[in-house]
């Protein structure tokens, strides 16, 4: 991938000033693509649909939708909680996908990626509502993905943990020596994969270099789901 093959996208990254979007923004303007960097919260039901009104529809949405994830006992979850976390990470996927998805279409050409997690691939304690949420956006992605295949429009969800973020792993937990003890023993790789690595694949996933990929979720977790 040459540095010219974003030049002329104009590509949508949603919650840019928290989890990936900061290093994803970079890596995507450094390849030439024009960024739109969204920071509202998209929790009102019009707001993805009145973001896609004022900017047009893109030629490809990154979906980075993100908070901190609920430290609680399954049995404990309250509607509250439960409630929260869809209507910060599901809710928005589905209301930003059905407002750029026409726009797409009437170009046959298009591609949305969903900045994900693989807690929906792997079980955790104490990350039951988080992890349904992340369970439920990417089987929203798979199914829309082949869905709008035949519109030559490319819908993939990177699947992620232990990535260098300052959501999830901020530098006062990566200097947490217990953190540093779950690294060790439950990441294969043996660190955090960097921002910028990170970065890297979802400049990839978004070029037409990737077209051949459709309803795809890829593991981005230094090899954490095949323990």
């Amino acid at each position: 991938m040459t540095l010219s093959s974003l030049s002329g996208k104009r590509i949508l990254v949603t919650h840019a000033d928290t989890f990936m979007g900061p290093a994803i923004c970079q890596r995507l303007q450094a390849l030439g693509a024009t960024v739109i960097a969204d920071t509202d919260p998209l929790l009102e039901i019009h707001a993805p649909a009145r973001l896609i009104e004022r900017i047009g529809s893109p030629d490809v949405l990154v979906a980075n939708l993100a908070m901190p994830a609920p430290n609680t006992r399954a049995i404990e979850v309250e509607e509250q909680e439960w409630q929260a976390v869809f209507d910060t990470m599901v809710h928005p996927l589905m209301r930003l996908c059905t407002a750029v998805l026409p726009g797409m279409q009437a170009r046959k050409a298009g591609k949305i990626l969903l900045i994900g997690s693989a807690a929906a691939l792997r079980g955790m304690k104490r990350a039951s509502s988080y992890s349904a949420a992340r369970g439920a956006q990417l089987a929203y992605i798979q199914a829309l993905g082949v869905e709008m295949a035949l519109d030559n429009i490319q819908i993939n969800a990177i699947a992620q943990n232990f990535v260098d973020n300052p959501t999830y792993f901020p530098p006062e937990v990566q200097a947490n020596p217990r953190f540093q003890q779950r690294l060790a023993s439950e990441v294969p790789l043996g660190r955090l994969v960097s921002a910028e690595e990170d970065a890297e694949f979802v400049a990839y996933l978004c070029s037409d270099a990737a077209n051949c990929f459709v309803g795809q979720v890829f593991p981005l977790c230094g090899g954490w789901v095949g323990r």
